[in-house]
């Protein structure tokens, strides 16, 4: 089978392989003394994220109800409106309450594992579905066109040496996993993929339990049965997830019917299996409700109660489940969509692109309750009409990578790429510690330093090559090619050079050192 047909059949199988290295796929990992002391430390060192991306754009005003403008909200949208004996009620809170399908993360919300964060998005709102996603994924301004993520930033941040020598002694593990879906732009670095994903979460079950669904016995068959076999071989954090899944041998119960719990399931299994992945995404669609959002017979039934029954019940059922597993004040869950809906309903029982939405964050650790004030509904709302936000989704992002990722203020604009305002989000936080910080900044293999960094006009590149045609190039944070400082043959050995920065505006910059099939890539801020 040729090589490139080999890289695109495995896509097919379900476990996508994490990151290829300059064509080559990496070395896998061997277990060593000082992997299995890490395994059996404090793992409460290591705070974990769970991202869960809403697609379609939820309906914020049918999901989080602001009780003192019901008036209003019934002449904007009689078509969907529940009725207001049907809503939940929030305790401490008399002027919100949520969907009736919403009864588990009621209860969560009651105990003090909630915290609602009222009408987020951005300026100047783009209504389209890929758009908007690519914004929120990025954290870009609406006409900034990025080719980085968010948390592939913090991540190469965290890990700026990856992925040379990765696994390692240090890392061991994914940086991060996505579940029901390929890599998102989210998880996209400077140069390469930051995730591991499982694309089906039935493989993944098939995968950890050493079965599979047999191949047809035709030759389209064989092909998938080699195309299994060599992907089994050559992934590398494939031995490492399955010894994390089989380390977890109970779990509390999640509905059946729910694929969205069956994600998370999956993930509080491999954090629980000692897996020091930090950040897990999962998915749910379907929140494009243009029509049949409700049953014009009963509004709290219908499309939109569906999506958010099984939004509440694989919360509650995943926030048990790390309860019960003791890895409860690690983790920390939020919530995101593209875009709202429109204030008033269409013709079709349904609502229409908007802006503004509210967010969930779910965890022991959170400063519980609901940030914000419930958004204005005007009196006589036109087909236009949308919520203006009340918080930059970016501040959202930067204040969980400040309080509950312990990143500093001052590193805080070189991965947002902006300042952004940070907010009581996170109450209490068993941050990284500065000693892990520091081992994550030494692991993998270094080919690449710039000092000082930051700096003002000038700093220094030290560099090793191979003995082979070598290009360091400059980027700027929109992935343009701004500058070339090497390129040609560089003898074997270390090397350094002068970097002129006279001519570039202030910002973050990426440098990228190409020698022969090895690739770093360091980030640096001119200020």
């Amino acid at each position: 089978m040729k090589r490139r047909h080999f890289v695109k059949s495995v896509a097919t199988t379900g476990v996508m392989l994490p990151s290829i290295f300059s064509g080559f796929f990496l070395k896998a990992f061997a277990a060593s003394p000082l992997v299995q002391a890490l395994q059996q430390s404090d793992s409460n060192n290591n705070n974990v994220l769970v991202l869960i991306q809403l697609n379609g754009g939820n309906d914020g005003l049918n999901t989080v109800i602001p009780i003192d403008q019901y008036a209003n909200l019934f002449n904007a949208r009689p078509q969907v409106i529940l009725p207001e004996t049907s809503l939940l009620p929030l305790a401490g809170y008399d002027t919100v309450k949520l969907h009736p399908a919403m009864g588990g993360m009621r209860n969560l919300f009651n105990e003090g594992k909630v915290k609602i964060v009222q009408s987020v998005g951005y300026p100047n709102q783009n209504f389209s579905h890929f758009r908007s996603t690519d914004i929120w994924l990025s954290g870009s301004d609406a006409n900034q066109y990025l080719p980085t993520g968010w948390m592939g930033r913090y991540l190469h941040y965290e890990y700026p040496n990856y992925p040379a020598q990765y696994p390692n002694e240090t890392m061991p593990d994914p940086l991060a996993v996505e579940i029901g879906g390929s890599q998102s732009l989210g998880f996209m670095g400077p140069n390469t993929g930051m995730a591991y994903s499982i694309a089906d979460p039935n493989f993944f079950y098939e995968f950890v339990s050493g079965i599979q669904t047999p191949a047809a016995p035709t030759p389209a068959g064989e092909q998938l049965d080699y195309v299994r076999l060599i992907s089994r071989q050559s992934q590398v954090y494939g031995q490492r997830i399955k010894d994390a899944s089989d380390a977890v041998t109970a779990q509390a119960s999640y509905p059946d019917d729910n694929n969205l719990a069956q994600q998370l399931r999956i993930v509080a299994r491999l954090i629980a299996g000692g897996l020091q992945t930090r950040v897990y995404m999962v998915h749910i669609g379907g929140f494009d409700t243009h029509d049949s959002q409700v049953e014009d017979a009963d509004h709290t039934i219908g499309e939109h109660a569906t999506l958010l029954s099984r939004l509440s019940e694989a919360v509650s059922a995943f926030q048990n489940d790390l309860q019960t597993l003791n890895i409860a004040d690690r983790v920390l869950t939020m919530t995101f969509s593209e875009f709202g809906r429109r204030i008033k309903a269409n013709s079709s029982l349904g609502t229409d692109h908007g802006a503004a939405a509210p967010m969930f964050l779910i965890g022991n650790g959170v400063f519980a309750g609901i940030l914000g004030n419930n958004p204005t509904i005007p009196t006589f709302a036109g087909v236009e009409d949308n919520l203006p936000m009340q918080y930059d989704f970016r501040s959202v992002y930067a204040t969980v990578l400040r309080d509950w990722f312990c990143v500093p203020s001052a590193d805080l604009e070189g991965v947002m790429l902006q300042a952004f305002p940070v907010l009581p989000l996170i109450a209490a936080s068993d941050c990284v510690t500065v000693a892990t910080h520091e081992a994550n900044q030494q692991s993998g293999l270094n080919i690449l330093h710039i000092a000082p960094n930051p700096f003002n006009l000038n700093t220094r590149l030290q560099f090793t090559s191979s003995g082979s045609n070598l290009l360091i190039q400059v980027f700027n944070s929109q992935g343009q090619l701004v500058q070339t400082l090497a390129n040609g043959w560089y003898e074997q050995g270390a090397h350094s050079l002068h970097w002129d920065t006279h001519a570039l505006p202030k910002g973050v910059y990426y440098c990228r050192l190409q020698d022969g099939f090895r690739q770093q890539v360091k980030a640096v801020v001119k200020m």
